[in-house]
């Protein structure tokens, strides 16, 4: 019996300007196999069954985002990012709320820069926590041999790594609880790096669901670089 996948918002906050990329331009519009990242990520949501709609933060002044096919997509709601990815996330949960949705809503929060996600991670990642009671990430088990060091860059020990995970994305929580979550956070100028954290400072265990490795974010020009390779035959 096939499991019924629930209804959700996708929020993609694409207001950073990835400086370790060195180009000119945001990461998120450099082109791949002939579509800028950012369409690629996007489309992942805008082709599932049952996405509500996608709300976009882009920087106020970007020039990039109107050139794009899909900037006229009526399932595409833009607002404006903020200074960290945490205030971009907040202005979209924002602008949802004033739009009617509801605190019980699903958003999944998904990179910019995170072109390569499969269907089958997002409808597994759909279907794990549909019924959960905090929601929960996409994330892949550590692989390799793990080293805290010290601030000279010295070993102080070994990892184990069978307790790390990496965070990837899309990141699946309620609307109203990731809302609060964020703004109190914020207020309180606690360190949040994305959304599972703000839940985590608030007190609850996101969960785990394990997805494919490929699943990358664009950071440096070699990520880009191995997709190209990866996708050579992708238009």
């Amino acid at each position: 019996m096939s499991i019924r996948l629930p209804a959700f918002w996708a929020v993609i906050p694409a207001a950073g300007v990835g400086a370790r990329m060195a180009a000119d331009r945001p990461k998120q519009y450099l082109q791949l196999a002939g579509r800028t990242i950012l369409e690629h990520s996007l489309g992942c949501f805008l082709d599932h069954p049952t996405v509500k709609g996608v709300v976009v933060s882009i920087a106020h002044d970007d020039p990039y985002w109107p050139t794009l096919g899909c900037a006229d997509d009526p399932r595409i709601q833009r607002v404006d990012g903020g200074a960290q990815r945490s205030d971009s996330v907040l202005n979209a949960l924002l602008h949802l709320h004033e739009q009617g949705a509801d605190d019980h809503d699903w958003v999944l929060v998904h990179d910019a820069a995170r072109p390569n996600l499969a269907r089958e991670d997002l409808d597994t990642l759909l279907g794990e926590l549909s019924i959960d009671p905090v929601g929960g990430l996409l994330a892949v088990p550590a692989r390799d041999t793990l080293k805290r060091v010290d601030k000279h860059g010295r070993v102080l020990e070994t990892v184990d790594r069978s307790v790390i995970w990496q965070a990837y994305t899309p990141q699946m929580f309620r609307l109203g609880a990731l809302h609060r979550a964020l703004a109190d956070s914020l207020v309180a100028d606690a360190l949040i790096t994305d959304e599972a954290s703000a839940m985590e400072w608030a007190g609850q265990a996101p969960r785990l669901i394990e997805g494919r490795a490929d699943n990358i974010k664009v950071t440096r020009p070699e990520d880009l670089e191995w997709l190209r390779q990866r996708w050579a035959n992708r238009r």
